[in-house]
């Protein structure tokens, strides 16, 4: 029988449950499109360590409640309604603090080395699309879509977007994006590689799960090497990348999950991994 757990997140904002070695982290605004918050802010930050640190979670899956991902940054907290706190800071002190919160957000979701998938219910904008983009895979639903934002409220871009665009849909279609702002439909995401798969409204949370799951099953410390060799093809030269691929393959050639995919094989049975 599937086991699930419920984690506290410490806040309504977030929600949080393990089942079948997938931890589903659900952003819980819907009535503010589940932009991000002071509240929800922090708790994904300490959700995104904790599965990144949990050996039960095996796959993460962020998406939304109702029908939005996530909005980005509360534009109704911009400008004049700002936190006194925050305006009292120095320039150099905002800074940081930007960097911190970037650092431990998209910055530590895309440095998790566990398959990390994003579901998309509806828009994901501004710092949404970045979170989304920080993901290893993304599942729109239909009628889903997607907005860089950043142009329409008068700033540049934030936690990496610039960066992920880039790598994702190369530079020409990154810079429209980013200068024009304009919505981008599921259909679309997909032909230009911002989404891997465009689902049926009804179907994504289950799709979604049944992605992740299967991901979660499989060989944990083969599946953090791909990572690693995935992440070099991005900034290294081939051969270094060819002899880090050299590297970590040796190893898991010793491993148990190794051990058990090949017998698995020779007895015609799906393979069970226990993550050595």
């Amino acid at each position: 029988m599937p086991t699930e757990t419920t984690i506290d997140t410490g806040t309504d904002e977030l929600l949080c449950m393990i089942r079948d070695r997938v931890a589903v982290i659900t952003l819980n605004r819907p009535e503010a499109r589940n932009a991000l918050s002071d509240n929800l802010s922090p708790a994904l930050r300490r959700m995104i360590k904790s599965c990144g640190d949990n050996p039960d979670v095996g796959a993460v899956l962020l998406t939304g409640t109702g029908t939005a991902f996530c909005a980005g940054g509360d534009v109704k907290g911009m400008g004049a309604h700002r936190d006194p706190k925050k305006l009292a800071m120095l320039h150099e002190e905002k800074v940081a603090d930007l960097k911190q919160r970037q650092s431990l957000l998209t910055g530590a979701l895309h440095g998790l080395r566990k398959p990390t998938i994003a579901a998309l219910p509806g828009a994901a904008a501004g710092a949404g699309l970045a979170i989304a983009l920080a993901c290893d895979i993304r599942i729109a639903a239909q009628s889903a879509f997607v907005a860089t934002g950043y142009v329409r409220v008068g700033l540049s871009g934030d936690y990496g977007i610039a960066w992920l665009l880039t790598q994702l849909v190369g530079t020409a279609r990154a810079r429209e994006l980013m200068f024009t702002g304009e919505k981008v439909d599921a259909d679309r995401c997909a032909q230009i590689g911002l989404v891997n798969r465009v689902v049926p409204d009804e179907r994504l949370q289950e799709e979604a799960f049944a992605f992740a799951k299967s991901l979660a099953e499989g060989p944990s410390l083969a599946l953090q090497a791909m990572k690693d060799n995935l992440d070099d093809a991005l900034t290294v030269d081939f051969d270094t990348a060819r002899d880090r691929e050299a590297e970590r393959l040796i190893p898991l050639t010793t491993s148990a999950d190794h051990k058990e995919a090949v017998q698995a094989f020779i007895e015609k049975r799906k393979a069970v991994f226990g993550g050595g």
